[in-house]
C-alpha cells in the first residue's frame, strides 16, 4: 500500500484495513448465528430479528471482495450470506400446505396505519387497490376514523373497537368485511385485539387482528410473550379455520414467532418481502406484520398493499381450505 508520495503506508495503516474490511462480516456471521441458534434470550432474540436484511447486505459485499481480489473477505461474506440465507429461508419459505382443488380464494388486506398517519385518501386508495374481501386493520387513528366510510367504501360490515388513549396516538382496530360477520367478545386479557367470525364462501371464518408490544428493551421485557400466552388462549376457545394478522413486532422465525406457532398452533404466510420500516426497499425491510392460519386453510398467495403514509406497508394474502 503506498501513499501519494509513493512512500509505503505505516504498518499500523496495513493492519487497520483488513480490520475495517472484516468487521462488518463479523457483526454478519453473528447475526446468522443468532437467528440460527434458536436461543430465546432477549439479547439474542432482537439479533434474530434482522437476518433477511443482513442476507441482503452480505450478498452486495461479495462483489465488492471480489473486484478488489480480497479473496478471503470475500469468501467469509459468502460464508455470511449462506448462514444468513439458511436462518432467513424458513420465514420467507412459508409452508408446504397444498390448497383444496376449487375451493373458493378469499383475500385479506392486514395494515397497521399508525395511530398519527393523517394521509386518508393514501388508506383508501390502497384499500380500495387491494380488492379484498376482508380488512384488517390497526392503529386506526382519529383521522381515517373520523372518514371510516370513506375509507371502508365497500365493506358495510365492520367491528371497531374502542379508542384507546395511548402515548403515541388514541388508536382503534378494525375488522371489516364485504360478507356479514359476527363480533366475537374481547376476552384476552393484556392483548389489543379485534375479532369476529366472518360468513365466508369458505364458511364460517375466525378473524382475529391484534398488535403486540415491541420487544424488549423498548418495552417490558415479558409483554411480548405473555399477550401471545392470552392469544394462544382465544384460539383455543375458537371452533373451524382461524386466521390471525397484525403486527407482531417479531419475525416469524424468531422467539416470538416460533412461540405463536408452538403455543396457538398456527402457520406463519411467506415473509418477504419486508414491510418495516416502510421508508426503506421492501427487500431489506423486517416482516413484522404477519398473517397466520390454523392448519385447515393454506395460503396461495401473499404480496405488499400500496403505501398508506404509515411506517409499516401492508400485507395482502389469499387463502383457501387446506387439502385434506
Amino acid at each position: 500500500m503506498f501513499t501519494r508520495n509513493g512512500k509505503s503506508a505505516p504498518p499500523q495503516l496495513k493492519r487497520l484495513v483488513p480490520l475495517l474490511v472484516s468487521a462488518p462480516a463479523a457483526i454478519l456471521l453473528l447475526l446468522a448465528v443468532a437467528g440460527l441458534s434458536g436461543i430465546g434470550h432477549r439479547w439474542v432474540d432482537l439479533l434474530a430479528q434482522f437476518v433477511a436484511p443482513a442476507f441482503i447486505i452480505a450478498t452486495s459485499l461479495i462483489v465488492p471482495g471480489l473486484l478488489l481480489r480480497r479473496f478471503r473477505v470475500a469468501a467469509v461474506y459468502a460464508v455470511a450470506a449462506l448462514s444468513l440465507l439458511i436462518a432467513a429461508w424458513p420465514q420467507w419459505r412459508g409452508s408446504d400446505t397444498l390448497p383444496r382443488p376449487g375451493a373458493p380464494l378469499v383475500r385479506l388486506y392486514s395494515a397497521n396505519l399508525w395511530a398519527g398517519n393523517t394521509e386518508v385518501d393514501a388508506i383508501a386508495r390502497s384499500i380500495a387497490a387491494a380488492d379484498a374481501d376482508i380488512i384488517i386493520l390497526i392503529e386506526l387513528g382519529d383521522a381515517p376514523a373520523a372518514r371510516l366510510d370513506t375509507v371502508l367504501a365497500g365493506y358495510p360490515h365492520r367491528v371497531v373497537t374502542p379508542r384507546l388513549d395511548r402515548s403515541g396516538g388514541a388508536a382503534r382496530s378494525v375488522i371489516a368485511a364485504r360478507y356479514p360477520l359476527t363480533a366475537i367478545a374481547d376476552v384476552a386479557d393484556g392483548l389489543q385485539d379485534v375479532a369476529a367470525v366472518v360468513r365466508t364462501p369458505l364458511g364460517p371464518v375466525n378473524v382475529v387482528g391484534v398488535h403486540l408490544t415491541r420487544p424488549w428493551p423498548f418495552q417490558y421485557q415479558w409483554g411480548q410473550i405473555s399477550q401471545v400466552q392470552a392469544l394462544a388462549g382465544v384460539r383455543a376457545g375458537l371452533t373451524g379455520p382461524v386466521i390471525v394478522a397484525g403486527d407482531f413486532n417479531s419475525v416469524s422465525t424468531a422467539r416470538i414467532g416460533r412461540q405463536v406457532q408452538a403455543e396457538a398452533g398456527l402457520v406463519p404466510a411467506p415473509g418477504w418481502p419486508g414491510t418495516w420500516p416502510s421508508a426503506v426497499p421492501a427487500a431489506v425491510g423486517l416482516t413484522i406484520d404477519q398473517v397466520y392460519r390454523s392448519p385447515d386453510l393454506a395460503f396461495t398467495r401473499r404480496s405488499l398493499g400500496r403505501r398508506t403514509g404509515s411506517d409499516h406497508r401492508p400485507v395482502i394474502t389469499e387463502f383457501t381450505l387446506a387439502a385434506y
